[in-house]
């Protein structure tokens, strides 16, 4: 383990002036608050977090990932997650859980400044962290600023939650989430609490980046300053990463954010519309964007497998399932697998209460994910931009090129066979497969039998 620095950090943490406080970014004036907390740094800040560009990120729900449901159930399977290429793992919410109007939700944090008892302690997270570094694997939060559970010690501050004409605290509107407490962003001191929580975790268990939950619900100027307080942090590199659709969270600061409309597309193609609907919605995401920040692109996470389906059931089985994944990890963007799709499983994954993965099923569809995605790490060419799209309705195909390295995709979406004629200008050339390590010679058509694909190299 990472020796403790006895190093003492100040953290001031001072918000004046003008706060953007409320949940449509209307701006009114607040008074100053300031506080100040001294924390012992603990470990040494990680020094290899990767760039947005880089990234291969693996989540994980604890009341799933292990027999026993906990951090110490992580730790003993980085192995497996370093396995895949993965270089930052995101955990779900370790916080206690409230008990008041309670469905067991992880998402209802009782206290922004502990670990829930089902999960481990303090040290244990110190451990995962400590372990996940010496792998060159960075470890983010689920990070939760929109609501508290109603047995959350804030709530003692009437002020800082939203309330009814009749000053009642209300649950966050347009929604059903009667477990948790809407917060009010027009209170500063709020403001600092949350801030202030965030940087515990940073100093007290060295972690990476926040993943934010429900970011649409936080007000654009909050997201913006904290960013910035965060960021200013030094020697320190954070990842932080949205979960919303809200147009903002770039420019506010965050690195990466849920590609939703490219899943939909996938989704949808691998329902039978055409492939040229999965080229649309990448450019539709990527033409505009900020220089420097991705979208995240999945075929499942804790809410799809949890409430829609997991991948093996969406995509029509295991060979759909990799299909999809192929599709989606090397279009472009930062990849995402959800602990468990490695291994194909078919059920829905709860998170509301405990449950068990079986690791060792299909064990062909794991070694698929582990090879591909480790040669996606060390690829430049599958990072990069696309650059030649062939159209067909019914197979995806494009090749990128990164200085002499080329990469050919070419999967079919449909569960049908289908003669591929091969375009021309790829007519005669031979590739290596990376999945078999055989040589690929592309002449006039290829035969692709259901959900077949290639990932192809020179």
């Amino acid at each position: 383990m990472v020796n403790k620095i006895i190093s003492k950090i100040l953290i001031s943490l001072a918000f004046v002036g003008f706060f953007s406080c409320q949940k449509d970014d209307t701006e009114i004036a607040t008074s100053e608050v300031t506080s100040e907390i001294v924390y012992e740094q603990y470990g040494v800040p990680f020094d290899n977090v990767p760039e947005n560009n880089d990234i291969v990120l693996y989540e994980v729900n604890l009341r799933a990932f292990s027999p026993t449901g906990d951090i110490q159930g992580v730790i003993n399977k980085l192995d497996h997650i370093q396995s895949l290429g993965v270089n930052v793992i995101w955990l779900m919410p370790i916080h206690p859980i409230g008990q008041i109007n309670s469905v067991n939700s992880p998402y209802s944090v009782k206290d922004y400044k502990a670990v829930s008892s089902e999960y481990g302690t303090l040290d244990d997270l110190r451990n995962l962290t400590d372990a996940a570094h010496s792998r060159g694997i960075a470890v983010i939060m689920d990070w939760v600023a929109n609501h508290t559970a109603w047995d959350n010690t804030w709530i003692e501050n009437t002020s800082w939650y939203s309330q009814d004409s009749q000053g009642n605290i209300i649950h966050p509107p347009g929604t059903n989430w009667l477990d948790v407490a809407d917060l009010n962003y027009t209170n500063s001191d709020m403001r600092a609490a949350m801030v202030d929580a965030m940087k515990y975790w940073i100093y007290n268990a060295n972690i990476d980046g926040f993943r934010c939950d429900y970011a649409d619900g936080v007000p654009f100027d909050f997201w913006q300053n904290t960013w910035e307080t965060i960021n200013s942090i030094p020697g320190r590199e954070f990842i932080l990463f949205a979960e919303g659709s809200r147009s903002n969270h770039f420019s506010a600061g965050f690195d990466i954010s849920f590609s939703w409309n490219f899943y939909g597309a996938v989704k949808d193609v691998f329902n039978g519309q055409s492939v040229s609907k999965i080229y649309t919605a990448h450019s539709n995401e990527y033409d505009n964007i900020i220089s420097g920040k991705q979208w995240v692109r999945f075929t499942t996470n804790h809410d799809e497998s949890a409430w829609d389906a997991t991948p093996v059931e969406l995509f029509n089985g295991i060979d759909g399932a990799l299909a999809a994944s192929v599709v989606t990890i090397f279009t472009g963007g930062v990849p995402l697998i959800y602990g468990s799709q490695e291994v194909g499983t078919a059920n829905n994954i709860p998170f509301f209460f405990n449950s068990t993965i079986n690791w060792s099923n299909n064990p062909d569809m794991l070694e698929a994910y582990q090879t591909m995605l480790q040669y996606y790490n060390g690829s430049g060419a599958a990072k990069s931009s696309l650059n030649s799209i062939y159209e067909n309705n019914d197979v995806v195909c494009f090749k990128k090129i990164e200085g002499a390295e080329e990469l050919l995709i070419i999967v079919n979406v449909r569960n049908n066979t289908i003669n591929f004629a091969i375009p021309s200008e790829l007519n005669s050339s031979s590739w290596t497969d990376v999945l078999s390590q055989s040589t690929i010679s592309l002449n006039d058509q290829i035969v692709l039998e259901p959900y077949k694909f290639y990932i192809l190299s020179n």
